[in-house]
């Protein structure tokens, strides 16, 4: 049975990271504030956190960490109180944790949600809290099942729910549940990891814990769960959320087939669905077709161009008889017409591509 957590609950959200597998869209914004379906990704998190109890939220930043204070300033607009704490230098997952923690204003006992800023999860955060306090954990894992868990750390646990290794990255895993990115710490083992040192959870923080006999808890169930750090999850994340998959407070209107944002143009003889996000006075002419993609403000797709599971940056422009399908367009770029650009095409911000040019498989 799931219980409200105390008003007073306190998060750490870790958004410290580069985004390095969603460039060129993250060589000017950091990936959790990039748009998804209609609003920054972290309004999506911290709504959710919000409708979970949480009250607090302290920001754990590195790169371009200024951005995230003038997006969401002190989180009144969300009913959250919002702290922002830097890392001059990047300190792992580990080290993020410890320096955000300084923020904390909750005693030994409590428990700590610990989020990670690239996750879209449906998971009942309440009850990961709940079960971490009845049994006095050291630290409760969020784990979910994936088809391919070597690319994740893969967490096998007793028929208790006790975690029994922590095994990252491994090319034979000994089960499909993988840590799913939402830790609840108590406040106390937080200060256990070392100050202004690079620490990872993963490799150090939670294999030490579990030899040192602590209850390291694994919390499994079956719900929504996605890593958007690739730029096809990226478009499916938003996909879903405006699709209605995984329900969001933050979403600026109903669920339905498209999402179309202030000032938007759609051709009432143009093809929009699939979970489409329509930019801010973006334009998609007659005949044009754009399905499961994300168009940024004020980009153009003309007449007769097919864009399918893409993402067109702000103000960029696909032209007439273009085909875009997987592809990443950068904001300002030009898609002259004809293009045909293969699945895991970028097309970098600025860069003009003439008409009939040749396909292009590859960054651009």
């Amino acid at each position: 049975m799931t219980e409200t957590p105390l008003p007073d609950l306190e998060a750490i959200l870790l958004v410290g990271g580069q985004g390095t597998r969603l460039r060129p869209l993250t060589l000017g914004t950091p990936k959790p504030l990039l748009p998804t379906a209609g609003v920054p990704f972290l309004a999506h998190q911290l709504a959710r956190a919000r409708s979970f109890g949480v009250r607090r939220i302290v920001f754990a930043t590195s790169y371009r960490a200024e951005m995230f204070s003038e997006a969401f300033g002190d989180g009144a607009a969300f009913g959250l109180s919002l702290e922002y704490m830097t890392e001059e230098t990047p300190l792992g997952t580990g080290g993020a944790i410890r320096n955000a923690a300084q923020a904390l204003t909750c005693g030994p006992d409590a428990p700590v949600l610990v989020l990670n800023g690239d996750i879209l999860s449906g998971h009942d955060i309440a009850d990961q809290v709940a079960t971490h306090v009845a049994r006095k954990a050291a630290v409760t894992l969020h784990l979910t099942e994936v088809d391919d868990p070597s690319r994740f750390g893969c967490v096998p646990t007793d028929e208790t729910g006790r975690v029994t290794a922590f095994l990252e990255k491994t090319p034979n895993p000994v089960t499909n549940r993988i840590n799913a990115g939402c830790y609840v710490f108590t406040r106390s083992v937080i200060d256990t990891i070392p100050a202004g040192q690079v620490v990872s959870v993963e490799r150090e923080t939670f294999p030490g814990l579990i030899e040192d006999g602590a209850l390291v808890l694994g919390y499994a169930d079956a719900s929504y769960w996605l890593d958007v750090g690739t730029p096809a999850a990226f478009v499916k994340g938003s996909r879903d959320l405006v699709l209605g998959r995984l329900v969001s407070p933050a979403l600026p209107g109903p669920p339905g087939d498209f999402l179309a944002l202030p000032g938007a143009m759609i051709s009432a003889e143009a093809k929009v669905a699939g979970g489409s996000v329509i930019g801010a006075r973006a334009i998609v002419e007659s005949g044009a077709q754009v399905s499961g993609s994300v168009l940024g403000d004020d980009c153009v797709v003309d007449s007769g161009a097919v864009v399918v599971d893409s993402v067109v940056g702000i103000g960029a422009r696909v032209h007439s008889g273009a085909v875009l399908r997987d592809v990443i367009v950068g904001d300002g770029a030009v898609v002259g017409p004809g293009n045909e650009l293969l699945a895991g095409s970028r097309v970098w911000p600025g860069v003009v591509l003439p008409e009939s040019a040749i396909r292009f498989s590859s960054d651009i």
